[in-house]
Parts: C-alpha cells; structure tokens; sequence
C-alpha cells in the first residue's frame, strides 16, 4: 500500500479495498502501524487488549448489582439475568447474551469501572456486547474478533472525520448511533461479510438512528443512556442481518454521515447534552434532580 493514504471518506475506503483487494481491517492495520510507526503485530496486539478489557468490564458488570453514587441505576442486570432464568427470551440465547452483556458493561462504566469507550463512554456497551456474545456463542477465534473490532474502529474513524463523536456536538446519533453502526460492522465482519456487505450494514444502521438526542436525566449518563446500549446492540445485529442478505441502503454511506452532520447541527443545543430539554426535563426527571440536589 502507499505511503501516507489518505482516506477520509467510505468512499476513499472501500476504492482503496478494491485496489488493494484488501479487507477493511487490512488497509486500516496497515494505516495504522504506518502513522503510529509500529508494526501490524503491535498494532493487533493493542487491540486484543481492547478485547480483554471488554471481557473484563462484561465479566464485572455481570457479577455486580451496585448502584451508582446517583442510586438511581446500577441493579437491571442482575435483575435482567434472573429474568431470563425464570423466562427465556423469545430471540433466545444469543440475544439473552447481547443484551446483558450491553447493560453489564454500561452498569460498570456508571459505578467507575474500567471500560472501552468505543467510540465514547456512554456507548461502551453496543460494541463489546456483540462482539464478545456472538464470538462466544459462534466460536470465533481470536484472529477474527481482532479483524472485527479494527474494522469497526475504522468505521469510527472515518465518521469522525466529518462529525464529532460527542453528544455534546451532535447528540446521541453521533455516541450511540455510531457505536451501533460501528457494531453492525464488526458483526458483518464476524459473519464472512465482504467489504460491500460491512458498509452497507453501517450504512442500514446509521441512517435509522438520525436524530437520536441526547438529553441525560440530570445530567448523568445513565438515563436513558445505561438501558439505550442493549437495544441499540440489537439494532446492529438487524442491520448486519439486512446487509448479509443482500440489502443494500439506497442512499450511500458518505450521504449518511452528511446527513448525520447536518441533523447535528440543526438539532437545538438544549438536546445536545445540556439536559435542558426532552427527558430531562420531564417531571419526574425535575424531581430526580431536586432529590439530587442538582
């Protein structure tokens, strides 16, 4: 590959693929030990350990029912966890795994524990849920859930580079929505998609979360942010369900993430993390508040 590419745009990356005949996760490793001058072994080897402290947070989260210094979250995987022991969930098992390995992870973040923001803190669930429930469930090796997570690390990076990953910018489609589409890529990739299929799943991904807000109950990322990672893990396995069938978003990639940048900028400040508008402004999130002391 050459020297100092420059890709900016889904568009730069899936012509360097073609190029190249390269996957994603190739052409972003290689990009990577290029800038970071290290080799594509420690750049692999940082990732694994991403992977390892997603199964940490995961594994603390699903042994743990203490609340956070607010006390208003902290207990919905443990209680989530013993609902399905009563009742099996219709998805079945997998989904089981998504979903309380999204609200373990989220629960730890909130009670100050170590996690991975991917891309941010109040998303750190949707990525590792899937990543690490369906490796797990399908028996994925190691190789593969490093390829998968550099290629959606890759997805980030590169919607970075038109629109800030932060609530506080352009609301939760740019935190959560991101990490969901970030997700549905991993998973494509996971599954065998080809390039095509990982963009396309981003793509179906993305586009249905425009507009997302972001307007934490007390300022505190915990409602709805905790609960909103387990479903929007689910939202990713849709899209990636969608993109390995053969469904294609009539509306490109890169036009998304316009989109998605011109939503932030219309969107009022007051639903851009403030938490003066929406549910955080409900009466009984002024109530939390007043018992807060905020």
């Amino acid at each position: 590959m050459e020297k100092n590419i420059n890709i900016r745009t889904f568009e730069d990356l899936y012509n360097a693929c073609e190029k190249y005949e390269k996957t994603i996760y190739e052409i972003s490793q290689e990009r990577e030990a290029e800038l970071a001058e290290v080799s594509i072994p420690e750049v692999r080897i940082e990732v694994k350990r991403s992977i390892d402290a997603m199964r940490e947070a995961i594994q603390n989260g699903l042994h743990s029912d203490k609340m956070s210094v607010s006390g208003m979250c902290g207990d919905d995987c443990v209680r989530l966890q013993k609902g399905f022991e009563r009742k099996h969930a219709l998805f079945g098992k997998l989904y089981e795994k998504i979903v309380t390995y999204a609200l373990a992870t989220s629960e730890e973040n909130l009670r100050m524990g170590k996690i991975v923001a991917c891309p941010t803190a109040g998303s750190c669930a949707i990525v590792p849920s899937v990543l690490v429930a369906v490796s797990d469930s399908l028996g994925i090796s190691e190789k593969e859930q490093i390829d998968a997570l550099i290629t959606a690390g890759e997805v980030g990076r590169i919607i970075s580079n038109k629109v800030q990953l932060a609530g506080a910018v352009a609301g939760c489609q740019a935190e959560c929505g991101v990490a969901s589409a970030m997700s549905a890529a991993a998973l494509t990739q996971m599954r065998g998609g080809n390039v095509k299929q990982i963009l396309n799943a981003v793509a179906l991904a993305m586009k249905n979360l425009l507009g997302l807000t972001c307007d934490p109950v007390c300022g505190l990322v915990e409602i709805p942010c905790v609960k909103r990672n387990p479903f929007l893990a689910i939202h990713a396995v849709t899209a990636s369900e969608m993109a390995l069938a053969g469904i294609v978003s009539k509306i490109p990639l890169d036009e998304i993430i316009d989109a998605m940048e011109q939503t932030g900028k219309l969107m009022s400040p007051m639903l851009k993390e403030s938490s003066e508008a929406g549910l955080a402004k409900t009466k009984t999130a002024i109530e939390l508040e007043h018992k807060l002391g905020m």
